[in-house]
């Protein structure tokens, strides 16, 4: 089993308990303040929650809980995770 990495889905595009892995190609569209909260390229970030109105996300990412808008975590792309058996 190894891992196979989707370098097209954004923090937007997560299911609830997903994770993904900020992408390098990702740093020129992080806000300031959340490079500062920790969402660096190659960090973890877990969907934890959605709002009712799917606007903010609820992330997990480096040890803290953040809400972040939808329009912002759709121009964050992340490497996902998905397992492959061979």
């Amino acid at each position: 089993m190894h891992f196979n990495y989707n370098p097209l889905a954004t923090i937007a595009s997560l299911q609830i308990g997903e994770l993904g892995y900020i992408a390098e190609e990702a740093l020129e569209h992080i806000p300031l303040k959340l490079l500062e909260m920790g969402c660096l390229p190659g960090a973890e970030v877990r969907l934890v929650q959605v709002a009712p109105l799917q606007d903010p996300l609820y992330i997990y990412i480096n040890g803290s809980h953040l809400a972040i808008r939808k329009d912002t975590a759709s121009k964050i792309s992340i490497l996902k995770e998905s397992f492959v058996d061979e």
